[in-house]
């Protein structure tokens, strides 16, 4: 597979609790057993965050189970990981991060080209009656599609 994109893991929670205003493409640095966990897919993106520390980028709380071939050489599951970002785009985010009240929150990794990537979102919280009217309007859209087919069928 040259060139083309294996999406890992997906972080679902996020949208469901979250609104996706903007969206990055950040590298990671990993150890070496970290990314033979991620081509096996053994992940969990659901708790984890970025934020910015003196002009850098850090990746919190993302679970990357331990290699089972790694013996001595294994890394910490939950330890932070640097993201690398264009400063422009560093600087950016520290701005909407403290005036707006935004938070960054990992939507999904993949592997790009060999290498793993992480979609970064930068994200305004929900309140629960914008978690319901969400509920609401995907339930109606699926009621309109079945009505549809209902009729196209008789």
């Amino acid at each position: 597979m040259s060139g083309g994109i294996k999406v890992i893991a997906e972080n679902r929670k996020a949208r469901h609790d979250y609104f996706v205003e903007e969206r990055y493409e950040a590298g990671i640095i990993l150890t070496g057993t970290e990314i033979k966990s991620i081509r096996a897919s053994r992940l969990n993106l659901k708790d984890s965050y970025a934020e910015v520390i003196n002009g850098e980028v850090w990746l919190n709380q993302m679970h990357i189970s331990p290699y089972e071939q790694g013996n001595r050489y294994n890394h910490d599951p939950l330890r932070k990981r640097k993201l690398l970002l264009n400063r422009s785009e560093i600087s950016k985010i520290t701005g909407k991060v403290q005036q707006q009240g935004m938070t960054l929150i990992p939507l999904k990794i993949y592997l790009k080209q060999g290498l793993a990537k992480l979609e970064l979102g930068l994200c305004k919280g929900k309140k629960s009656y914008d978690k319901r009217d969400t509920i609401a309007d995907r339930d109606a859209k699926r009621q309109m599609e079945r009505d549809l087919r209902e009729r196209n069928k008789g």
